[in-house]
Formats: structure tokens, C-alpha cells, sequence
């Protein structure tokens, strides 16, 4: 009588695979995110909790921080404004130039920030096309903060575009048809029929947008002269104070900056989690 050898199970490859997998996607996770993020905390508390509150509290930190709000505050509602107004164009209209207006709306992604800044600078600068008008006429864009916010909305124009126009795709206009049939003007269909089944998608976007907004570093800097406690965002005030030689100033505002990004996925998570199923039913493929 031969003796019985066990088998093994015919998925252990495929278990096998997943496992290497997912242990190779750890460990690239944590070498290339959770470490660095870690090292910003352990650097800015180096010296102790008192001079990482000293560094907060300088006015030169605290004027770019509100400098950073305030561009964000401006231009993340204007792209809100522009990325509905994009999705609905791209989704619910057939027009001559529909795939150049798709081209457009990308380019922030492919141009580089430090060359978009540049442009800026070119058009608006002092020996820019405009810029004599401009001096002409007291108004100053670049080196001040109305080039901040234009810079910081051409970077970030594409983030909420981009998470609306494959949802509004997918769903169809047949909801709205119905409402339009049965009574229903522009505007109320488009808060009670078309926002609601778009919102996650939009606040996604918006999360997005908000985040690149205030971590933007290289178009902003292109414009804004480093002028410090008057166009000097947090990005640049890290740099600044990087080399200055104060590292604990320079990671003390960089973890604020950490912290905002954490803030913002954090958001995103809870609402992923609190209202998951809704959010799936909206989603591209769900029902």
C-alpha cells in the first residue's frame, strides 16, 4: 500500500502571487511615503515642543499661511465654477473643437509648474506683453497676490474637470430629459437632478484641488519675487527657511503642511466610509 501524499490546494500560486503583491506594494509604501512623512514630524520636533511653537508662531509663518488660504479660498471655487461648467459642455453638448477643449483642460498636467509660472511672467511681468498697460494703470499681478491666484488656478483647473467628466459620461442625461419633460427650467434641473448624482464626484475634485492648491510650489514661485510676510506661501516659506539654515522653522511649517494633506484624506476617507454605498451607486458602473 502506497502511502497517501497530500496535494496542495491548486490556488496556492494565485495566493502566493497576491501576497507577494501586496507585501511588495507595503513596503513601497512605507519606504516612499510613510517614512519621508514621518522624518517632517521627527526633524520639526527635534529640538522639543517649544521652539517647534516658537517657529509657528513667527509672523513670517503666519502670514503665509494666511496667504495660502486666502489663494486656495479663491481659486479652488473658481475651478469648482469652471470644472461643472467644463463636464457639462464636454458630456451634454456636441461641438466643433469638443476634443481640443479636452486637450486644454489637461495641459496643466503636462506642462511643467515652473514654465506655467514663467508664462505668466511673461504676459504680466514688467516687460511682459501687458505689462506696461498694466504699471500704466497701478496694477500690479505679478510679484503680488492677484499672480498667485491666477497661477494657482491654471495648476489646479483640471482637477475637478477630470473627476466629473467620466461620471456625467457614464450616467447619461436621461434623468435630466425626464425633468426638462416634465416642467423642470435649467437651474432646477441642475440643482435637483444633475448635482445630486454628481456631488461625491465634485467633492472628490474639490478635496483634490484644494490640497495641489495650497502645496503648490514651482509656478508660485516663478511669481512671486519671494517677497516674505507679503507673496511668500508655505511651500515657499520652507524653502526660505531651508536654507536660511533653520530646518526646525523649515519642517515646523512643512508639517503643517502634512498635516492639511492628512486633514483632506481624512475627509475623503470618512465620507468614503460613511456614505460608501451611495457614493458606489453614483459611481461609473454603479446602479
Amino acid at each position: 500500500m502506497s502511502a497517501h501524499v497530500p496535494s496542495r490546494s491548486p490556488g496556492w500560486p494565485r495566493r502566493l502571487v497576491h501576497g507577494v503583491l501586496i507585501t511588495l506594494a507595503l513596503v513601497f509604501l512605507v519606504c516612499f511615503l510613510v517614512l519621508p512623512l514621518l522624518t517632517v514630524f521627527v526633524e520639526a520636533f527635534r529640538q522639543g515642543v517649544a521652539p517647534y511653537l516658537a517657529s509657528i508662531r513667527q509672523p513670517e509663518a503666519w502670514s503665509a499661511i494666511r496667504l495660502t488660504l486666502l489663494v486656495a479660498v479663491i481659486a479652488v471655487p473658481l475651478n469648482v465654477v469652471f470644472g461643472v461648467a467644463a463636464a457639462w459642455a464636454m458630456t451634454r453638448f456636441q461641438f466643433r473643437g469638443k476634443a481640443l477643449l479636452g486637450a486644454l483642460i489637461d495641459l496643466p498636467f503636462s506642462v511643467s509648474p515652473v514654465i506655467s509660472g514663467l508664462i505668466y511672467v511673461l504676459l504680466f511681468g514688467t516687460k511682459g506683453w501687458f505689462g506696461p498697460w498694466l504699471d500704466a494703470h497701478g496694477i500690479k499681478i505679478i510679484y503680488a497676490v492677484p499672480g498667485l491666484v491666477l497661477v494657482t488656478i491654471f495648476i489646479t483647473l483640471p482637477f475637478v474637470a477630470r473627476e466629473l467628466i467620466p461620471l456625467m459620461q457614464t450616467q447619461g442625461s436621461e434623468e435630466e430629459e425626464a425633468a426638462r419633460v416634465l416642467g423642470a427650467g435649467g437651474w432646477q434641473t441642475f440643482f435637483r437632478v444633475t448635482l445630486p448624482n454628481i456631488r461625491w464626484a465634485l467633492l472628490s475634485g474639490v478635496l483634490l484641488c484644494n490640497a495641489r492648491a495650497m502645496g503648490e510650489f514651482g509656478a508660485v514661485s516663478a511669481v512671486s519675487g519671494h517677497i516674505r510676510g507679503l507673496t511668500t506661501t508655505m511651500p515657499l516659506e520652507v524653502e526660505m527657511r531651508y536654507n536660511e539654515y533653520d530646518y526646525v522653522g523649515a519642517f515646523a511649517v512643512a508639517s503643517l503642511l502634512a498635516l492639511l494633506a492628512l486633514l483632506t484624506l481624512a475627509v475623503k476617507t470618512l465620507l468614503e466610509w460613511r456614505y460608501g454605498d451611495e457614493i458606489a451607486s453614483h459611481a461609473p458602473g454603479g446602479h
